[in-house]
């Protein structure tokens, strides 16, 4: 079958508004909705339920099962009895959160491994915020003056997103100054606006949802636009 589609999301997951995009990527895949809120396992457990009843609400209008894998630790993460949950996934969906704990969590993990097969053999996976970042070869830590980050988990080598990207540039003055904008050679940096998301992969995307995603030029950080519908070319 070959792997699934990837969807890169600025924010929403789980969202009414976000709705015909998980609708989409399930669509013709097995009703099995997993749903993975490590990101999130920093902000406590009343934060991880209120991410658990979102999704499955968000399931509930799909149709489909709702499963979620509340993993905030490496050796949950390799769990053999956690992992093997994500078999026969018709989509499954990293929520937003902390991007480094994310893929500090399930780099090199049964999890991670188990999440990577299901995608290869036709699954759909997405990323919201936190989740679309992780997935890159590298984590830039938006806060830091620097731009000091970590390895993710290495699944988009020559993409990495920067989420919220409209709330982003208009909160921050010098967001587009910023030493995390300056991506390694080889690597496309594209914003992702609230509400919307790219869907494709691995080199092509279409940009769905509300609003648009950006391709940022890495010498003068001038920004060309991507409106629904528009194909981004990774390379």
């Amino acid at each position: 079958m070959g792997h699934g589609p990837l969807a890169l999301v600025g924010s929403g997951e789980y969202l009414p508004s976000m709705l015909e995009i998980e609708r989409g990527l399930i669509d013709g895949r097995p009703p099995r909705y997993v749903q993975i809120p490590t990101a999130a396992s920093r902000e406590g457990a009343e934060r991880l339920a209120y991410w658990v009843k979102l999704g499955k609400t968000q399931a509930q209008r799909l149709g489909v099962e709702a499963v979620p894998l509340v993993v905030t630790n490496r050796a949950e993460a390799d769990d053999p009895a956690i992992a093997a949950q994500v078999a026969g996934a018709g989509l499954i969906y990293l929520s937003g959160g902390s991007p480094s704990l994310l893929a500090d969590t399930l780099r090199d993990t049964a999890l991670w491994r188990a999440i990577v097969a299901a995608w290869e053999g036709g699954a759909a996976l997405a990323g919201c915020s936190a989740g679309a970042m992780a997935m890159a070869s590298h984590v830039p830590d938006l806060r830091h003056p620097r731009g000091d980050g970590r390895p993710g988990l290495g699944l988009l080598p020559k993409l990495q997103v920067i989420p919220h990207f409209d709330r982003m540039v208009g909160r921050f003055p010098d967001f587009l100054t910023r030493p995390f904008l300056h991506a390694s050679d080889g690597v496309m940096l594209v914003g992702v606006d609230e509400e919307t998301a790219l869907v494709g992969g691995l080199d092509e995307f279409t940009v769905a949802g509300h609003r648009s995603a950006w391709i940022i030029s890495k010498t003068n950080n001038k920004r060309q636009q991507l409106s629904v519908g528009e194909v981004l070319t990774v390379g």
